[in-house]
């Protein structure tokens, strides 16, 4: 399949993608009119790719991390120490992050329950879960 399609199917620009390639994060083959080809497995890895980049993981341990599952498929997973150390300390990094989002979230929902605009807040919530019901699966 063509990027345009990879970029829609997995929700993102085509110039992301084009950006993941230069990063040597997604590969691709390139077809006899010099197009980029990829195949279906391709749609999920930039899922999981722009997942973790969004949450906040440097585009450089996302390489080592996409170059580890690269190898698990073949065997079984082998992560050098260093890397196993950074990608606990990103975890760490992810946790503390969620934890501060969901005290501010709690903060801001109790606070508009406790408002005449508490109407405001399950119309917000709605429009939350109409959004995450169309967003395309991370991976």
């Amino acid at each position: 399949m063509r990027i345009g399609e990879v970029a829609t199917r997995a929700g993102v620009s085509t110039r992301l993608v084009r950006y993941y390639e230069q990063q040597e994060l997604l590969t691709s083959e390139r077809g006899a009119n010099g197009y980029r080809d990829y195949d279906e497995s391709d749609v999920e890895r930039v899922q999981r790719i722009a997942s973790l980049v969004q949450s906040g993981v440097t585009t450089k341990l996302v390489k080592e991390l996409m170059g580890l599952e690269d190898a698990a498929a073949e065997a079984r997973p082998s992560c050098p120490r260093d890397v196993a150390e950074k990608l606990a300390a990103e975890l760490v990094g992810i946790e503390a992050r969620i934890a501060c989002l969901t005290r501010s979230r709690d903060t801001i929902r109790d606070y508009l329950a406790r408002t005449e605009h508490a109407a405001v807040l399950s119309e917000a919530e709605h429009e939350r879960e109409v959004t995450l019901a169309h967003a395309p699966a991370a991976g």
